[in-house]
């Protein structure tokens, strides 16, 4: 009898295991993948520094030719200035710029340098040295005309799988970083903002790095601090550059692609001052001289993914209809812990005008995969995966770019998702869509 109870005890037990594995090798396809399991949080040791010494270095477009350099010291007195050259060692050329700090509860910032230099030669590597001190760094200017090559990942965070993302992408030839929100995961523990600075630097000192604002940048207390105090302190973006007020929504062109990022956590109703500065940011482009016109947010508007169903829903509504009439070519957003693209879609249905929305929310967050999509999928759905990776935008020229997706435990050469877009410049939509857009923008 006993012999029996520890059999089936046995059973049960490698019943329960079978269960788990298949939960864990579950894939939203089909095929044969095999998802790897999660990844530790990175741990960053401390290590003495010079106060002069500059931390946390990462650079963002300001406007034409103009880059902006910014990092940390500890030393309340170091100057803000920035040398800079074509030459090793070389610095024909020096700029000063501004400073800020800030506390949070017990926390106190270092001091944040932001030098904005230029004007720069396009499609050229510089040599740059922050402050008085320090070592020297290097970054390349993106090209003026096609190709140009973005590279993209959404909530980032600071794990093993995060590593493995930024890895990926330093094997990737690519021109500008853009990231949809959610950064450094530091969720109110205000040193983890400076250890993802310092896990980035390599990436961001090289290449420009434009972001916006997810949930995780938040960071308010009700009657006590306001949100993103730490994210508007230490990543600066050509909101100014561009004639927004906030730092949260702002626009910048490069190489025949005006790219506008927008803030998921900023008001965005039709009596916003978001929703206003799109309407002037809009009648300002030229697609003739910038024929491909992308949108970047953080909360996605397409999603079949059971995660955050429904969170994009008033935004999509008071937003899709003006970006639809000025013919968007590609959303993308975070978020969601997954990856998926659909195809050209306006108003919950497929639409040759309608914009491919990608979620690319998968850069290795803390929190997790999301995989559990809805079943069956969504007609407008072409390919969804709970997987972590990054996706590469190659814009060839001013009609054709191409899309692929990269899984971290692939390969860099590996494309899991890949696919040729044709902008909407040549394809008669925006003939068609001229009247509205201009009633839209011009209107009240």
């Amino acid at each position: 009898m006993m012999e029996a109870k520890k059999l089936i005890v046995i059973k049960l037990g490698l019943w329960k295991v079978a269960v788990m594995v298949l939960m864990m090798t579950e894939t939203v396809r089909g095929d044969d993948y095999i998802r790897p399991p999660p990844r530790k949080t990175l741990h960053f040791p401390w290590t003495p520094k010079h106060p002069s010494l500059p931390q946390q270095v990462h650079i963002s477009l300001a406007g034409d030719k103009h880059m902006r350099v910014t990092w940390v010291t500890d030393d309340k007195s170091s100057p803000s200035i920035v040398k800079y050259g074509t030459s090793p060692g070389k610095y024909i050329s020096i700029a000063e710029g501004e400073t800020t700090s800030y506390s949070y509860l017990l926390y106190r910032s270092g001091k944040i340098h932001h030098t904005v230099i230029g004007p720069l030669e396009p499609d050229t590597i510089y040599f740059y040295q922050c402050g008085e001190q320090g070592p020297e760094f290097q970054f390349k200017t993106p090209p003026s005309k096609f190709p140009i090559t973005f590279a993209v990942a959404g909530d980032l965070g600071q794990t093993g799988w995060t590593k493995s993302t930024l890895d990926h992408i330093d094997q990737c030839k690519y021109d500008v970083h853009m990231l949809p929100g959610d950064l450094s995961y530091a969720d109110y523990f205000q040193h983890r903002w400076d250890t993802f600075g310092e896990l980035v630097q390599p990436l961001a000192s090289a290449r420009p790095w434009m972001v916006t604002q997810g949930n995780h940048e938040e960071e308010s207390i009700p009657l006590f601090k306001d949100g993103f105090e730490s994210y508007n302190a230490r990543w600066k973006m050509p909101f100014a550059e561009s004639g927004s007020s906030s730092n949260l929504y702002y626009s910048y062109e490069v190489a025949g692609v005006h790219v506008i990022m927008l803030g998921s956590y900023a008001d965005y109703d039709e009596y916003s001052d978001q929703y206003s500065w799109l309407k002037g940011d809009l009648l300002k482009v030229d697609r003739k001289t910038t024929p491909w016109l992308l949108v970047l947010f953080h909360v996605p508007w397409y999603n079949s993914n059971k995660a955050h169903q429904g969170e994009g829903n008033e935004m999509m509504a008071a937003m899709e209809p003006i970006l639809y009439a000025a013919g968007v070519d590609i959303v993308l957003a975070g978020h969601v812990h997954a990856y998926e693209r659909s195809k050209r879609i306006y108003h919950g249905k497929s639409d040759p005008c309608g914009a491919v929305h990608i979620t690319i929310g998968d850069g290795g967050n803390k929190e997790g995969l999301a995989n559990k999509y809805k079943s069956p999928s969504p007609e407008w759905s072409v390919f969804r995966e709970a997987s972590f990776g990054h996706g590469e935008l190659i814009m060839e020229n001013s009609t054709h770019a191409f899309w692929s997706w990269h899984r971290n435990d692939d390969d860099e050469l590996v494309r899991s998702d890949q696919v040729w877009i044709t902008s909407l410049v040549g394809s008669g939509c925006l003939a068609k869509k001229n009247h509205d857009l201009r009633k839209i923008l011009l209107g009240p």
